[in-house]
């Protein structure tokens, strides 16, 4: 595989979100910024509440022409008429996926920091996998994805690679050769001014 030229953007949704507010500033995000994809990821499992964003962020990106996948609500994506889903179990349900949405959905698998989980979701038809967390994470065991799988992974296999979590600067100097995406969240979005920072992440990612 060649070597990857620049990674493209992928932003993830915060895990609460104000209606009245957010859909107008990841317009101004999508506008500003080439965004290649968005995950709504939202913390509550309340169908209702994912159907409403969903519909609400659907105005957004499809006016931009930027896909829109869902996390985990596989039954939501035919029905709202999203772009596909993002599985975060690896490649446990990537091929059941694909036989119940077809060719066309966007199924991508978060496989942490296993090589072989990445492998096996690329086989039963994955678009994208994704590794993380890259940087040094609050959250979970401390484990990280290491630059040698991405290394690896951009050698070897052809189905694309994200690089997400903890994606500080130093993490996405060191990961911009070897990703074909970085997936964005509470990077930007927790921070005093999300619009800034999304603009200086690929201000970064054009200079590495």
């Amino acid at each position: 595989m060649a070597e990857i030229e620049q990674p493209q953007l992928y932003l993830i949704t915060p895990p609460e979100l104000d209606l009245d507010v957010f859909p107008a500033l990841l317009a101004q995000a999508l506008d500003s910024t080439e965004i290649a994809c968005v995950r709504l990821a939202l913390a509550t499992q309340d169908e209702d509440r994912i159907c409403r964003a969903a519909d609400a962020l659907l105005e957004v990106t499809l006016a931009r022409d930027v896909a829109l996948v869902v996390s985990e609500h596989i039954l939501l994506v035919e029905k709202l008429g999203l772009d596909g889903v993002h599985l975060g179990d690896g490649s446990r349900r990537v091929a059941k996926t694909r036989k119940m949405l077809g060719d066309d959905a966007i199924i991508g698998a978060h496989c942490g920091t296993s090589r072989h989980d990445g492998m096996s979701a690329g086989e039963a038809g994955a678009d994208y996998v994704s590794f993380g967390p890259i940087g040094e994470a609050a959250l979970g065991d401390g484990s990280r994805a290491s630059h040698d799988l991405f290394q690896w992974w951009s050698e070897v296999i052809e189905v694309p690679v994200v690089a997400e979590g903890a994606l500080d600067t130093s993490a996405l100097n060191a990961f911009a050769p070897i990703t074909d995406f970085f997936a964005l969240g509470e990077e930007i979005w927790g921070t005093q001014a999300p619009l800034a920072r999304l603009a200086e992440i690929a201000a970064l990612i054009k200079q590495s």
